[in-house]
């Protein structure tokens, strides 16, 4: 179905590189006039937006300024003549912060078939989507997290690493998570880590050890800095740290120093290993159904930080960077 109409759509863009934290003066909103809907072409309306913490590292690596931010969307096909996204079907699309884009069909990719209604769709960038994919594949294999281990999450209350927890429960291992507020630890401790403490307010040595004494077999690392420094230094023998994120380097105007991590690796026999999720794409499908029925199950519990409306793009993502955020920040696109 074609109704060559045309479609007006409105973009944020990055008008410069980010210095140190994003400002709002970084990003600025432009309409664009997309071209009539050729055979082959899909055009698609978001309805949801994903704010991420890698979209802040990836913008220097990846774009241009005057780009249209990159980033995720949940979107609706609204006019199609590709018979793979029938007009009406949801779709997860990488077009960035704009609200209508036209495809040839190459960024996008089907939501699971038969989502449940009672499921929110936004889920597909969340639970069920990259952030749930980095959790489950991080935790499976890079830190190979086995009944009876304990596991370490830093950054536990945000999108991924309140995953990575509840899936460590689901697997049988004991699971210790920290967060930077109260109202994120009594989180973490609702959806059932063991031991859950606020980094900002304790001596992060001291609570460490008490809330595993006997060390750490898993350490699932989003932070990065002062507190990787001080969990490698109690992670037990044959050890292994998954290091998904960094978010406490990432606005670093100059790099800053740290302990060296050679000395615990070696006494330890640790194994620390970077990853992004890319690295199983051709699993996803694995994944996702899986944590699909996790959620179906009620074994995996999702909390969404709703932005509603688009204009409030970047400052849903400043603020994402902050950690207003507990469970994943979305953005609706009305």
């Amino acid at each position: 179905m074609s109704l060559h109409r045309m479609v007006l759509s409105r973009a944020w863009t990055l008008v410069k590189h980010f210095e140190g934290a994003p400002k709002l003066s970084d990003f600025k909103m432009k309409e664009i006039q997309l071209p009539k809907v050729k055979n082959g072409e899909v055009l698609v309306e978001a309805e949801y937006f994903s704010v991420d913490p890698y979209m802040r590292p990836y913008s220097k690596q990846k774009m241009k300024e005057g780009d249209i931010m990159i980033g995720e969307q949940v979107a609706r096909v609204v006019e199609s003549s590709d018979a793979a996204f029938p007009v009406g079907s949801y779709v997860l699309s990488h077009a960035g912060w704009t609200t209508h884009s036209v495809s040839e069909g190459k960024n996008l990719t089907p939501l699971l078939a038969n989502w449940p209604d009672h499921v929110p769709k936004s889920l597909a960038l969340g639970t069920i989507g990259m952030p749930g994919l980095t959790a489950y594949f991080g935790l499976k294999e890079v830190c190979f997290a086995k009944k009876g281990e304990v596991v370490l999450v830093n950054g536990a209350a945000g999108a991924v690493g309140s995953l990575v927890g509840q899936i460590a429960k689901i697997t049988g291992c004991k699971v210790v998570g920290s967060a930077g507020s109260e109202d994120k630890v009594q989180y973490l401790k609702d959806i059932g880590f063991d031991v859950a403490f606020n980094y900002k307010t304790v001596d992060l040595e001291e609570a460490l050890k008490k809330a595993s004494p006997e060390g750490y077999d898993c350490f699932f690392e989003n932070v990065g800095g002062y507190f990787s420094d001080v969990a490698l230094r109690q992670m037990r023998k044959y050890g292994r740290i998954a290091v998904c994120g960094a978010i406490a380097l990432y606005n670093d105007t100059t790099p800053r120093k740290g302990e060296y991590v050679q000395l615990p690796l070696i006494f330890q026999e640790l194994r620390m290993e970077g990853f992004t999720v890319q690295r199983w794409k051709n699993r996803y499908d694995e994944g996702l159904e899986r944590l699909m029925q996790w959620v179906i199950e009620g074994k995996l519990k999702y909390q969404e930080h709703i932005t509603r409306g688009f204009d409030n793009m970047p400052s849903a993502f400043i603020g994402m960077l902050k950690g207003e955020n507990t469970g994943k920040a979305i953005i609706t696109a009305k």
